[in-house]
């Protein structure tokens, strides 16, 4: 399929801006990206879009709009059963996410939650929360498993995800985690199960790509997360921590050490830990709703970023701490308390946030990128995080093709 582009007022690569540009897309991917009146004679014949039209009022003259890539979402808990609306009132009220989790509740009581659904159940609900997130313009989306905990009940987790990877328009990304030892099991034959029995079976079955780690008071020890992330290398999965969100671990060194994709939340990391990340090229992920939700300190993404982190932000949707369905919201909330940019954060939540899936051709509008990208209601494409409460998007496209709005 050959498709050209036109009608785009202001585009973001992201770390590029082009006034009135073009985009010419073959077979799923961008095959040039410029300036309109610069596109070569051998596109010139191909089938033409334009992206423009009335748009929003004074806000989109001539008929053009902006044009950003597509945002990535590369840390999410999408498929769960249950709500915790009540830890969530409780927790207003002032009672602390970890005495609420020693209760037994927090993690386990999703956990609860999801065995008592069925597969069906599960993927239905997990599809309607990823069309709330297509709506926004996301176009790839990680989902971990870690609220089964028992090793049948997470490998029906990553089926789960594998369906949703099958039928939905989002490219999806499906992460074992290891999220808390579950009730009545020893702390050693868990880690034991994990590592010799669900990581094995979970890649030889292909139904994961990462194993991840909850490195934190209340979940994994550092020794124990070490055993764990070395038994996926082993097994060449790729791998991630959850590092530092209520404790100082060491979390966060270990990801740089290992090599893996990302280490995030950070909120209790210190400049020793992004000299590592830096040096190691590990992507240093922050998660604002659950930062600002239970009132942790605010990762500081303006000095990570100046520290030469690679920065990434996502919304960790999750049911208890961070119930979150806006990537917008999340980029408002680390320009306003992260202080960075507009322009760095939605590089943090296109390209940066997809080197933290291990992808270089997503997240960016360059020749060799698969063409998924953002059609904002607006000539201006930085308008969504300029409007809180409210993001104009006008259409969505996942290899060159239109998945939001259907039709």
């Amino acid at each position: 399929m050959k498709q050209v582009f036109t009608g785009i007022a202001e585009l973001y690569t992201p770390r590029k801006r082009l006034e009135r540009a073009a985009l010419a897309v073959q077979d799923g991917r961008f095959v040039w990206v410029g300036a309109e009146d610069s596109l070569p004679e051998e596109y010139r014949d191909w089938p033409h879009i334009d992206l423009g039209g009335r748009g929003e009022g004074p806000s989109a003259p001539g008929g053009r709009r902006g044009v950003v890539p597509g945002i990535v979402d590369a840390h999410t808990h999408l498929v769960y059963g249950g709500n915790r609306l009540g830890e969530y009132l409780k927790r207003a009220r002032g009672e602390s996410y970890e005495a609420i989790l020693a209760a037994g509740g927090g993690i386990y009581a999703t956990v609860r939650a999801t065995h008592a659904a069925s597969e069906d159940e599960l993927y239905e609900w997990a599809k309607a929360r990823a069309a709330l997130f297509l709506a926004q313009g996301v176009t790839a989306i990680e989902i971990k498993s870690g609220y089964g905990l028992l090793p049948e009940a997470e490998l029906r987790m990553l089926r789960v995800i594998r369906r949703l990877g099958e039928t939905l328009a989002q490219r999806i990304f499906p992460t074992l985690l290891a999220h808390v030892v579950p009730g009545g099991w020893e702390r050693e034959k868990y880690v034991a199960m994990f590592t010799r029995e669900l990581i094995p079976e979970v890649a030889r079955s292909g139904l994961a790509e990462a194993v991840d780690v909850f490195c934190d008071e209340g979940a994994f020890t550092l020794k124990e997360t070490r055993g764990i992330l070395e038994a996926a290398l082993l097994h060449n999965l790729k791998i991630k921590l959850h590092a530092e969100q209520i404790a100082h671990t060491g979390a966060t060194k270990l990801a740089a050490e290992l090599g893996a994709l990302s280490a995030d939340h950070l909120e209790q990391s210190t400049p020793d830990d992004w000299q590592a990340l830096a040096k190691s090229g590990t992507v240093g992920t922050v998660l604002p709703g659950a930062a600002v939700i239970l009132r942790k300190p605010f990762p500081d993404a303006r000095a990570m970023w100046d520290a030469g982190v690679r920065v990434a932000i996502a919304t960790d949707h999750n049911p208890g701490s961070s119930p979150l369905y806006s990537p917008w919201l999340g980029m408002q909330l680390t320009l306003s308390l992260g202080r960075l940019s507009a322009e760095e954060a939605l590089i943090a939540h296109t390209e940066n946030a997809a080197l933290a899936l291990g992808r270089k051709d997503l997240g960016r509008i360059e020749v060799g990128a698969q063409a998924d990208f953002v059609v904002v209601d607006s000539n201006s494409a930085l308008q969504p995080l300029y409007r809180w409460g409210h993001t104009p998007i006008h259409a969505v496209y996942v290899g060159g093709r239109r998945v939001f709005p259907p039709g």
